[in-house]
């Protein structure tokens, strides 16, 4: 199986309704490690003068999980995985102004239910 795992298939919890578990391949990730930039920084502190939402950096944020999510659907298809269970993201700071998000889960083969 090649490409990505659609995301329909993907839950926080430790099975997807309507699905069994088949095969389990174990734990995937995305990870993505990403730095603010100086302009980004000052846009930022203006914004904080301000108040409220800052949405420079929600939109940072908001981006680098996603490409953290999206390489977590790549990983768990080349495992031959149809299906993610027991979804989570992680940050962490790795040095001032680097921070590092991960996506990982448990890659499942899942097949529908009989009806």
């Amino acid at each position: 199986m090649a490409g990505r795992v659609d995301s329909s298939m993907v839950t926080t919890a430790m099975e997807l309704p309507g699905y069994r578990i088949v095969r389990n391949f174990g734990v995937v990730r995305g990870i993505i490690v990403r730095s603010r930039s100086v302009i980004g920084n000052l846009g930022a502190a203006l914004q904080t003068i301000v108040g409220g939402n800052i949405t420079i950096l929600t939109e940072l944020c908001e981006k680098t999980r996603g490409e953290a999510y999206e390489l977590l659907l790549m990983h768990a298809a080349a495992h031959g995985a149809n299906g993610v269970v027991g979804f989570r993201y992680d940050a962490t700071e790795v040095m001032q102004g680097v921070t590092e998000v991960l996506a990982y889960g448990t890659a499942v083969l899942l097949e529908p239910l009989p009806k």
